[in-house]
This record gives C-alpha cells, structure tokens and sequence, in this order.
C-alpha cells in the first residue's frame, strides 16, 4: 500500500472529527504482538452510526486521536498465514464485534461480550471508546483480527456489488435492530412500539415487520424521520403530541399497551419537555409494555457519561422505575448485539430481496473526505443513514 496510503476519520476533541492521513495498518494487534489470524480489507464501504455521535459529542471518555469506524464492508488484499477459509479478493462484510471466537461466550455465540479481545472488560469493537484499542474503520484500509471468525464473505462478488447499499448495514445496524426485535419476543401478530426513528429504530421497525407483526409503531419528536418511517409502512407517533405515551398507542390499537416494546434510543433520551432524561425511554417501555411482555434494548447506555446533566448519570446510574418491570412480570434484554448471530440469514433476506434496508434507512453515500459533514447532517436529526465511500467503489 505505501506509506501514507491510508487515511481514516479523527476524532480530535467533543464536535470534531478530521480526515486525516493515518498509519497504514499491520498485523499487530493493540498490543503490538504479532497476529497472523487477521486480513487486511480495503473498505468498499463505512457507515457513521448513531453510537460514534455519543463519542464525537463529547459523551464518553473517548481520547482525542482515535481512528472511528465499526461498521465495515470490504475486499481481502492481504491475509496472515493461519487464515485457512478465506482470500484475497473475497468481499466481506466485518462485524462491530471483535471476537476471538475461542472464548466461553464466543463459543456460545455471545460475541458481543469476547473474553479475550479488550483486557479492560468483556467485549471488543472497532474503533470505539473502551472496547480494546482496537482500530476503527473509517478509513481506506483497515486489518480485522480473527478472520477466520469473524469475517461474512458474500456468496457473489458482482451479486454483492450491485447490493452493497445493502449489505453494508449488516456491520451493525441491521443486526442490532433485529437482536432487539427478537429479545422483544415479537413474532406473528404482534403488537409493537419502536422508540426512536433513526436508523437503528427504523432497522428494528423492518425487523419486526418481517418477523411477523401485526403493527409496528416508530415515536419520535423529529418530523422528518417521522414522515419517513411513515413512507416506509410503519405508524408514526408523534411524541411532541403530549407525554402521555399509552393514550397515542391506544388511539393507534385501541388499548394503552403492546406485547413488544424496543428501546432503539440510549443514554441520550429526551422527555417531553426537551430536557435529557437519560432513563425516560427506558421507564416508558415499562409502562406500555404489557404484563409478562419483553423489551428489548439496542440503545446505548453507558458506564461513564461525562456530559450528562445529572450527577447519577455521569457515572451510569439512571432513575429507573424498576419496580414497575419487576411487578409486570417484564423481560429487559440489555447489551451490544452479537452480529455473528444474525448477519447470515439477513444477508440471505437482502440478497433474494426480502429486506431493501438500504431505502428502508434512506441510506445516503458520501466520500470519505466529507465524513465531516455527515458526521453535522447526522447530529442535526437529518432523516438518513450515511454511508462512506472511502474508494469511489460505490458512487
């Protein structure tokens, strides 16, 4: 590749981030061992994801300097000698996770929480904050650990080039929103309620629509997502109606309740008067959802928020109506989605066209030297999920 071949998206402070020129990547891992389980992609395509604005917005203990980027789609160039399924020109898609694929819960498909990858904590992922050092892939080339593991090769090259759009979702949000679905138990006929109309929301939306339910509900304050979600079949609530949630589900299904309810929000909740009430979404999918129903959690919640408005939740402690849940007899699936378990059989329903995530996410293509902007449009709530062309493959 060269010196200086590579460049990759900088986070340099809360409101910033920078395309600059970065080290070409190796195969060492964080620690600077040798690896010979990894590959080296040129990324085909990189998406801004609602959980690196939490980092860029100065609402976590990220460092200045850090390589973003853990949704990933790319070409194999290179790969180490103990990568044994995989080759060179292989198109892959690459999940968030970093897992060993040796570990407890790696062996039990829990690879959102690898043992081995971050000495900090369990679980791993690309250029995020905490998870392992591990580098991010925003970028123009990036190394993914693990190949073997790890990486999704798509079953046609020019099949997967005419669907990239597609497939690029399933790095992250597509899985996420639907491990949400299912942890929410939705299946045939259910009632549900989506919080959040962003990209994540609308992935969960899609998910529990083709796992069978009868109605699916996406609130949220912002008109355009709302209008949107709206266009693609799901009913849209309006929560700068009232704060009232249970009466705009009933006037939707007739009572104040649903059998499944999917917290696609996080940390960064905001109640009815504007002001962040980081466990509002959380309390509210205890009172709508009905009794001995499930909640599924994608959001983000974190361990440390040094933004927050409120001492408690600086340090992760939130004011949760617990109780509530625990006298419902509720289930709450909380953590980050173990992708491996999914990625497959979406790919299946994306490639014999059963889940056009692309147009359901209004997925928008940028270069990479206008993440900047992206990064902007994205925190201003606009209706679209941005997508990085870092080779021009793609436009």
């Amino acid at each position: 590749m060269g010196i200086n071949s590579n460049r990759g998206v900088i986070y340099q402070g809360p409101g910033k981030v920078e395309v600059q020129d970065i080290a070409d990547p190796t195969f060492t891992n964080p620690a600077g061992k040798k690896i010979d389980h990894a590959v080296i992609l040129k990324v085909l395509s990189t998406n801004i994801c609602g959980s690196d604005q939490h980092m860029v917005r100065g609402r976590t203990t990220a460092p200045a300097g850090m390589v973003l980027g853990h949704e990933i789609t790319g070409e194999i160039i290179e790969k180490g000698s103990d990568v044994e399924m995989l080759n060179v020109g292989d198109i892959v898609s690459v999940p968030f996770n970093v897992a060993c694929g040796r570990c407890r819960c790696c062996r039990e498909l829990d690879t959102g929480v690898c043992l081995t990858v971050n000495p900090a904590r369990a679980g791993g992922a690309f250029g995020y904050v905490d998870m392992g050092g591990w580098v991010g892939g925003q970028a123009k080339y990036v190394m993914v650990p693990y190949a073997d593991f790890n990486l999704l090769k798509f079953p046609d090259r020019d099949q997967a080039l005419a669907k990239i759009l597609d497939l690029t979702m399933l790095s992250d949000i597509l899985p996420t929103g639907f491990h949400g679905a299912i942890k929410a138990g939705v299946g045939v006929g259910s009632i549900t309620y989506v919080a959040g109309a962003g990209p994540v929301g609308l992935a969960a939306a899609a998910s529990a629509q083709i796992l069978g339910a009868a109605v699916v509900m996406v609130g949220d304050f912002n008109k355009e997502r709302l209008n949107h979600a709206a266009k693609m079949g799901f009913v849209p609530i309006d929560l700068s109606q009232h704060d009232r949630l249970g009466e705009m589900i009933a006037q939707v299904v007739g009572v104040p309740e649903v059998d499944s309810a999917i917290d696609a929000v996080g940390f960064e909740a905001r109640g009815h008067s504007g002001k962040e009430q980081p466990a509002v979404v959380l309390n509210q999918m205890m009172e709508i959802t009905r009794v001995a129903g499930n909640i599924g959690i994608p959001g983000l919640y974190v361990t440390a928020d040094p933004g927050a408005q409120e001492n408690a939740a600086k340090e992760g402690s939130l004011s949760l109506k617990f109780g509530l849940g625990w006298s419902k007899a509720q289930s709450l699936h909380t953590g980050q989605t173990p992708v491996l378990r999914y990625n497959r059989q979406l790919m299946n329903a994306i490639l014999h066209d059963r889940l056009p995530i692309a147009k359901i996410v209004n997925a928008k293509v940028i270069p990479l030297e206008e993440a900047a902007q992206g990064y902007a449009h994205f925190d201003a709530g606009v209706a679209a999920k941005y997508v990085l062309d870092p080779h021009g493959v793609i436009s």
